[in-house]
């Protein structure tokens, strides 16, 4: 009987941390997916709209609302008139499709 416990407790751990991986993986995409739109929205390409992605990726490292803020406050910078409204639903969008190629495999963009 115990056995059988430890068994199905070992499958619950593997599941939650097989799904905590998949969380970041999806996390991190979208992370790079919405520094790539807003280089492109703030009129970055090539090299420099790269480094700005991966700059919004750090900038979520830091935790809390710190990739929302520097988004804000780098469009009110460029005074791009995106409201926060748009950013979120932006974040939102771009987290599904990061989930569809995570789990499909794919690395468009």
């Amino acid at each position: 009987m115990d056995n059988a416990f430890e068994e199905r407790k070992k499958k619950y751990e593997d599941k939650w941390a097989h799904d905590e991986e998949l969380r970041f993986k999806i996390g991190a995409r979208r992370n790079k997916l919405l520094g790539l739109w807003a280089a492109a929205e703030l009129g970055l390409t090539g090299e420099a709209a790269e480094d700005y992605a991966i700059s919004v990726v750090a900038a979520d490292l830091q935790g809390g609302k710190s990739m929302f803020r520097k988004l804000r406050a780098d469009f009110d910078t460029a005074k791009r008139a995106h409201s926060d409204a748009l950013i979120r639903k932006k974040m939102d969008d771009l987290f599904a499709l990061a989930g569809e190629q995570v789990v499909s495999g794919t690395k468009s963009a």
